[in-house]
């Protein structure tokens, strides 16, 4: 089967490509290294396509292969493009598609839970050496995100894993009309989703108010159900900029965690 490249998809930081199949149709192809296909069908294709069935604004699998040691995903070319400025529109679409997600993996014990990585390192990201090596204000972010207890295992939402508005696609002008990248898609609580979205919303443009908002509803969630969910989003976005990015970025990523964990020296965990 022979799929022409016409370039990579605007935004992201692993990247896509838009492909066009012989009678002209586009799609998106991702590429996932080191992945087995079996997994990505009982876990993240799953959850994708029980969602879609149900009328979320996922995207189509329409070819899945495994090449060697990779998977090769090819998926609907959704309508619309990047978000632009994030508005208490975008928002109320956000809300909504994360209630939908409230208990649509039940008793779907095939599916793999989500894995928050709070007492060893995840498959190539939420890395706790680079963040206990990043002076004494990440040592002690680390020590703080190993000392929460972490949350019920047993849950039954369906969880994006990577709800942020790079993965949301919108009509100019318009708010969110779909959700793309569902490769780490998983079976836990949903609210993890929201604390992914408020730290996505930390680098992206927002209408005044729509980040107090979204903060007064993660105020509303019990502390031991939030405190594991945040956790591990500061192990995630500090790590990955340790690694990644400049310095600058680190703290900003440091200020945002400490906001709920506590800064350096606080004991406000759960032992």
């Amino acid at each position: 089967m022979r799929l022409v490249v016409e370039g990579p998809c605007r935004g992201g930081q692993v990247g896509a490509a838009y492909v066009r199949w012989e009678d002209g149709r586009r799609s998106v192809l991702s590429w996932r290294p080191g992945t087995a296909l079996d997994a990505m069908r009982a876990g993240p294709l799953a959850v994708s396509e029980t969602l879609r069935s149900g009328g979320s604004p996922c995207p189509a699998v329409e070819l899945s292969a495994q090449v060697g040691p990779d998977v090769v995903l090819v998926q609907e070319l959704l309508p619309g493009g990047p978000v632009g400025m994030f508005g208490h529109a975008a928002l109320d679409r956000a809300l909504a598609w994360s209630e939908a997600m409230a208990g649509r993996l039940a008793g779907r014990a095939d599916i793999p839970p989500v894995l928050l990585h709070l007492r060893g390192d995840g498959p190539g990201f939420c890395l706790h050496g680079p963040l206990r090596r990043h002076g004494p204000r990440g040592t002690a972010l680390e020590r703080r995100i190993r000392a929460v207890a972490p949350g019920p295992e047993s849950q039954w939402d369906a969880v994006h894993f990577d709800f942020h508005p790079g993965n949301m696609l919108a009509a100019p002008g318009g708010p969110p009309t779909g959700v793309i990248d569902w490769d780490g898609a998983g079976r836990g609580d949903r609210r993890l989703d929201l604390v992914t979205l408020r730290f996505g919303l930390e680098e992206h443009d927002t209408e005044p108010g729509v980040v107090e908002r979204l903060d007064a509803l993660l105020d509303e969630i019990e502390p031991d159900v939030l405190r594991p969910l945040w956790a591990h989003m500061s192990l995630r976005m500090a790590d990955w900029a340790i690694r990644h990015f400049a310095p600058g970025d680190v703290d900003r990523w440091l200020d945002l965690a400490e906001t709920r964990l506590g800064p350096a020296g606080s004991q406000n965990v759960s032992a």
